[in-house]
């Protein structure tokens, strides 16, 4: 079963679709999947990689909940005031809707994050403890570090491929401190990536699963975005193995 979801954070709505296995609920309540979308994304994601990643979890009897963040896709807000720090806001909106719903169960509810989405998942995941953590190509502050040009910030607003970049952006993003957050939460972690990636180099990946002290898989051939079957199959047979417990 699919049905649209909303919830506030901030004051403002955010808009996504939740996701529910078939079949008889668990006593407990069906395991849950909170999923991030990237920088300038949505929670539809390339080629519909996370709609379908909610299909194929949902026939194995997870459920999930894909959302846009303020600013991005269907939800509230303008991407001018997109940051980290309001992005962290509406993941801990997230899990509270979640948590509150009463045919999921609250003690199960995991988070996956995708590039930028990762780099939030690995800060978020101190606050809202998920029962696992899966990160998928997770960027570091390094790949927003361009857009200071000689160290400054732009002094209002950068027009990047048509969307209204913040300068508080990008004033935070050099603070933000992913790999040190991801060493102190200390859960059950996976980190994933495309061994193609030249967004988010695989390096980035071996730095975030040995912070987390856990296994990163490789994507053999894959890009950022993981853009070929292949890829995709891997991908999400790998994920699922993990978010279902093995």
């Amino acid at each position: 079963m699919e049905q649209f979801a909303q919830f506030t954070s901030g004051g403002q709505r955010l808009y996504g679709m939740l996701h529910l296995p078939d079949g008889e609920r668990p006593a407990q309540g069906w395991p849950s999947v909170v999923m991030l979308h990237g920088f300038t994304g949505n929670r539809t994601g390339d080629h519909r990689i996370l709609p379908l990643l909610s299909r194929y979890l949902a026939a194995r009897g997870v459920a999930s909940l894909r959302f846009d963040f303020r600013g991005s896709g269907e939800s509230e807000g303008d991407f001018s005031e997109m940051t980290v720090a309001r992005e962290l806001e509406d993941v801990e909106a997230a899990f509270d809707y979640v948590r509150g719903l009463p045919m999921l169960d609250p003690e199960r509810v995991m988070l996956l994050g995708f590039s930028m989405g990762g780099l939030v998942a690995a800060l978020a995941a101190e606050r809202v403890r998920p029962h696992r953590l899966a990160l998928w190509a997770p960027a570091l502050p390094e790949l927003w570090l361009p857009f200071l040009r000689g160290g400054y910030a732009p002094p209002v607003i950068l027009d990047y491929q048509g969307w209204p970049l913040g300068r508080e952006f990008l004033l935070e993003i050099p603070r933000m401190k992913p790999l040190d957050a991801a060493a102190r939460w200390g859960g059950v972690a996976r980190v994933f990536h495309g061994d193609a990636d030249h967004v988010c180099p695989p390096e980035w990946g071996i730095r975030y699963a040995q912070a987390l002290a856990c296994d990163a898989i490789a994507i053999p051939g894959a890009n950022h975005t993981f853009d070929s079957l292949d890829a995709v199959e891997m991908l999400y047979r790998e994920t699922g193995r993990f978010l279902t417990g093995g």
